[in-house]
């Protein structure tokens, strides 16, 4: 018997936004490093181990984010992500296996997970996930919710991932370290206005300690939010390329339905797709579905156009 066509849209490609994602990641290289040497000073009276080994061994250590056996223990740990329950596979799994029917791919090739979340989103991440809000699988019907699944698919077979998923891995011993820092200036200033708020001098000390806190752990979050301002333009271009590979997977129609969707939640909610505050900003990665969805039709309406010009 023999295999079905591959199909075109189904090649791993390196696409212009995957080589962009790269610049966020060079631009986190010296607050990451900047933090493995705090890890790293603790360790060198009982591991003799230089620093550029260590580094390389942390940064290797990124492997696993790709590994498919430990994705479900690491990756969907570190997401708050986890498997679907019965009644969320009855509505994923068939939408999956249509997607993955309609282009000849095993369906266990990648795997599916769910992120308990009211927003309705997905997103690809490591090296098969595909990661569905639980409110998503409740609000979008089978077809648009293939359209969801195909766009995501889209992503890994763009590579637009792998940048991704270094840049999350260099980001946890920053994260660490700003986090760290943020509590124990809150313990510092807590303790200086219970204990020795009787005292100036001691008060004084207090509140520099807390100070000298706050800008340790700025120093670490200042280079987490450059890298996210920079990789928000990667991920736009991103989300365009994965549409495209989209509709030449034929899932074109249902994408834009499911965009649309997404436009009339927002609008229903009274949320603007304008970012408010610079944390919605930071988090803001995807372009608007209005503009989504003209390019997708415009896809689409190409697409026909060469059907009609070949006949």
């Amino acid at each position: 018997m023999s295999r079905p066509p591959r199909h075109h849209a189904l090649d791993r490609s390196l696409e212009r936004s995957t080589v962009g994602a790269l610049v966020p990641i060079i631009t986190l290289v010296p607050v990451w490093l900047l933090a493995l040497v705090v890890f790293w000073l603790p360790l060198r009276p009982f591991w003799t181990i230089p620093f550029w080994m260590f580094a390389l061994i942390h940064l290797a250590g990124v492997v696993v984010m790709f590994v498919r056996p430990l994705q479900a223990v690491l990756v969907m740990r570190m997401l708050g992500a986890r498997r679907a329950d019965a009644d969320q596979a009855r509505r994923l799994e068939p939408a999956w296996r249509s997607v993955a029917q309609q282009l000849g791919i095993p369906p266990r090739r990648y795997a599916l997970a769910v992120l308990p979340s009211e927003e309705l989103n997905a997103f690809a991440c490591g090296g098969s996930l595909l990661v569905v809000t639980a409110y998503a699988i409740e609000a979008l019907p089978r077809d648009e919710m293939t359209g969801v699944l195909a766009h995501e698919l889209a992503h890994h077979l763009g590579l637009h991932t792998v940048a991704l998923t270094i840049r999350q891995w260099m980001s946890l011993p920053i994260f660490l370290l700003a986090e760290v820092g943020f509590f124990l200036q809150n313990v510092a200033t807590a303790a200086t206005n219970s204990f020795v708020s009787h005292s100036s001098a001691l008060s004084a000390v207090g509140r520099l300690i807390s100070s000298i806190l706050f800008g340790f752990s700025w120093i670490f979050l200042s280079g987490l939010i450059l890298s996210n301002r920079i990789a928000n333009r990667a991920g736009r271009a991103s989300e365009f390329e994965a549409d495209r590979r989209a509709v030449a997977m034929g899932f074109g129609r249902e994408l834009a339905t499911a965009l649309r969707r997404v436009e009339y939640e927002a609008q229903r909610g009274d949320r603007s797709s304008t970012p408010q505050t610079l944390r919605e900003g930071l988090q803001q990665t995807h372009p608007s579905a209005r503009s989504r969805v003209q390019r997708i039709e415009a896809l689409r309406r190409q697409a026909a156009q060469q059907q009609r010009s070949m006949r």
